[in-house]
């Protein structure tokens, strides 16, 4: 089994009366694609930046590469690459110059023409910062974060801005980073990214984790079953169950044609909703 390339325990972390990040636990193995979802105010974003070294944590243990990042040296940030909701840089640079500038704080850097084309760049390599719009913007965020060869990389909605194509490019990149032995953080509002993505769901609600697994199995048996409707005098009638094709079966050989019939079973984003129901939307990135 691999080893754990990051671990979280009993992580809490307060802003004045707000308690942002209450008691969560969490664990990345080596290779794995983790997603973390959550509400906005959920936790999700101060997890990262304490997982990254830029916040310092109220109690808790930390180990990221082995490394309690609050202890992390230049060697160890070398290791790990970072895409935050936010991010300061020169933005009087060039795409191009920013990308070949950030390859040389790395001992082994992606080539950076290579990494401008990955992220959908090419045609703005000469083009400033700051004349870049949202997206693009975001994309050159993701340039610089993945550069330096990280072997473990946090990516904190990193798509945001993105058209669907862009998306699904951004997708297309972090599984050849998957199959380069890249171990990726992601924390996402898109619950088809995580879908597509993710070996394994985290949901964080109030901050605390109150469900994980595979994507397909999140939520546990009850949340997975289908919902079979079906008319019969006058009423909708309405069941769960879990072998929906024998439930219909049986059905048809007590009713003949069934009126209304219809066969759901929940997608990620029902499950999602149903963990996180009635969540307050408080303050973005925390």
């Amino acid at each position: 089994m691999p080893g754990a390339a990051l671990e979280v325990i009993g992580l809490r972390k307060r802003y004045g009366d707000k308690q942002a990040v209450a008691g969560i636990d969490l664990r990345v193995d080596v290779g794995e694609i983790v997603a973390v979802l959550g509400p906005n105010g959920a936790g999700k974003t101060t997890t990262v930046e304490i997982c990254t070294g830029f916040r310092h944590r109220d109690d808790g243990d930390v180990l990221v590469l082995g490394v309690d990042p609050q202890r992390g040296d230049r060697a160890w940030r070398s290791r790990i690459g970072v895409v935050l909701q936010t991010n300061n840089d020169l933005a009087e640079a060039s795409v191009g110059e920013l990308v070949r500038h950030f390859a040389r704080f790395y001992p082994r850097p992606r080539d950076p023409d290579e990494v401008v084309d990955a992220v959908g760049l090419r045609e703005k390599v000469g083009v400033r910062a700051r004349q870049l719009s949202g997206g693009q913007r975001r994309r050159l965020d993701v340039a610089l974060g993945i550069v330096g060869s990280p072997e473990l990389i946090f990516l904190d909605e990193p798509t945001t801005g993105f058209d669907p194509q862009a998306r699904r490019a951004f997708w297309d990149l972090i599984g050849a980073l998957r199959d380069d032995g890249t171990t990726v953080l992601l924390t996402t509002h898109y619950l088809e990214e995580a879908e597509h993505l993710a070996d394994r769901v985290v949901v964080v609600d109030r901050g605390r984790v109150v469900a994980h697994g595979a994507p397909q199995e999140l939520g546990g048996r009850d949340a997975r079953q289908a919902v079979v409707r079906w008319s019969e005098g006058g009423a909708v009638r309405e069941e769960r169950t879990d072998t929906p094709t024998a439930f219909v079966a049986a059905l048809g050989s007590r009713l003949g044609e069934v009126p209304g019939l219809e066969v759901r079973r929940p997608t990620l984003e029902d499950v999602y909703l149903a963990l996180v129901d009635g969540s307050p939307d408080e303050q973005a990135g925390s």
